[in-house]
């Protein structure tokens, strides 16, 4: 009973994860951008504007110049949750890639860092008044999911091991429509849970910044208004000639 219903959530969750994701990100393509606004100082060329771009994604440049405190538990929480991501793929690759392998001893570790981050960005929504001031329900339940998907796996981590075997047979034998047996260890099932509710709720949420900066116009846009003209799109003159 657990393997199909640990099963059916996650091919649901697939589905709202992608299909949520595909039609949001269509959403901010075809959103117009018919003024240049990029934050200045700016970059005058689209290759400069791209590596802009790369630098939030990889640097996290604005939130460094902003806040230094905030810069670094949001940097490390995100490097290592990219590395805990990585390390994940092992239940879903055959054979294991060598990069993936390099990575399995330092989970712990990076575990345990991820959760400290997550721990300092929490405490800031309760103990900084101007940021408890702006902050709304979604984002403390957003930062206690994630909070609880990373004690959880610490758990199964260094705690109430499971069957790691019999976790990746389920996990292949999803991608391939093959249901395997779930172990049903109590702390398992709670992970895939939450990941689960994550995956859904992602594509509805705040954490949508993900690829939302690719498409930020303070971010992506060149700074050439004076050397090239931009005129808005044709189907957008009409709608302003009809007002």
């Amino acid at each position: 009973m657990a393997t199909v219903v640990y099963a059916a959530l996650f091919y649901l969750a697939t589905v709202a994860f992608v299909g949520g994701l595909a039609v949001r990100i269509a959403q901010f393509a075809r959103t117009p951008t018919p003024l240049r606004i990029p934050t200045t100082p700016a970059p005058t060329t689209r290759t400069g504007a791209g590596l802009r771009v790369a630098s939030e994604v990889v640097l996290f440049q604005s939130l460094f110049k902003s806040n230094k405190w905030i810069w670094l538990f949001g940097w490390i929480f995100h490097v290592t949750l990219a590395l805990v991501l990585v390390r994940h793929l092992r239940y879903f690759l055959q054979p294991v890639p060598t990069a993936v392998a390099l990575v399995q001893p330092y989970g712990l570790l990076f575990g345990l860092v991820m959760t400290g981050a997550l721990v300092a960005l929490l405490s800031r929504r309760f103990l900084v008044p101007r940021v408890r001031y702006i902050s709304q329900v979604s984002d403390y339940l957003l930062l206690g999911l994630l909070l609880l998907i990373a004690l959880s796996g610490l758990t199964l981590n260094a705690v109430a091991r499971t069957d790691i075997v019999a976790t990746k047979a389920f996990c292949l034998g999803l991608m391939r429509f093959d249901l395997q047996p779930l172990p049903t260890d109590s702390a398992l099932l709670v992970h895939l849970m939450l990941v689960a509710a994550l995956m859904i709720v992602f594509p509805f949420s705040r954490l949508l910044h993900a690829p939302g900066v690719f498409f930020s116009p303070t971010r992506n846009q060149a700074d050439n208004a004076r050397e090239k003209r931009h005129a808005p799109p044709a189907r957008l003159e009409a709608v302003v000639k009809r007002a």
